[in-house]
């Protein structure tokens, strides 16, 4: 190994992604990823439990920041507006790393697998989110159902956002999702 350099995570996430997307999920090691990134197996080991959890181990970081924005919202705002502006926050986040989320969705839809963790963690989230428009006083099915809209909005939008050759930013695509899921429910 070569001498000391800084963010491991980041560079064994680069590298992850970067055989990932040359060799599959499934053939790439965790010997290889450490290899890629200049450091050991054991240090890889520290940051990730496995393979998988270099393209998941934000969710709970994410999930923390969607309830607390979704519970700092204005106590007069509906349900789904609560919901949006929660995930735009988190879409505004994102925006900084495009290019690896693009590189990440790519491997995600490669692998069944993955494909499963993924619609997971979307449940958990849609789950919390629920759970804090429920401590905002919102009842059921209302907290269920703005959340798990909340949730689909966020997912239409992501794609189009990975998928685009402009460079509209993900909260804009946020918002249009979710204006075009306001006007299929009004009969628009």
């Amino acid at each position: 190994m070569s001498r000391w350099e800084p963010d491991a995570r980041g560079r064994l996430e680069q590298a992850a992604l970067a055989l990932y997307g040359e060799r599959g999920f499934e053939q790439t090691t965790v010997a290889e990823i450490a290899r890629r990134a200049g450091l050991t197996e054991r240090t890889f080991f520290r940051y990730y439990a496995d393979k998988r959890e270099v393209l998941f181990w934000g969710a709970g970081t994410l999930q923390e920041f969607v309830v607390s924005t979704a519970a700092s919202a204005p106590d007069s705002a509906a349900p789904i507006d609560v919901v949006a502006a929660a995930l735009e926050a988190a879409g505004a986040l994102l925006q900084e790393r495009r290019e690896s989320a693009r590189q990440r969705q790519a491997v995600i839809v490669a692998n069944a697998e993955l494909q499963e963790r993924e619609l997971i963690k979307l449940a958990s989230l849609a789950a919390a989110l629920a759970g804090a428009l429920r401590q905002r006083g919102v009842t059921e099915p209302a907290a269920s159902l703005a959340a798990e809209a909340g949730i689909a909005v966020f997912k239409i939008a992501f794609e189009r956002w990975i998928n685009q050759t402009t460079q509209r930013d993900l909260p804009q695509f946020v918002r249009e999702s979710l204006d075009e899921l306001k006007a299929v429910t009004a009969g628009k």
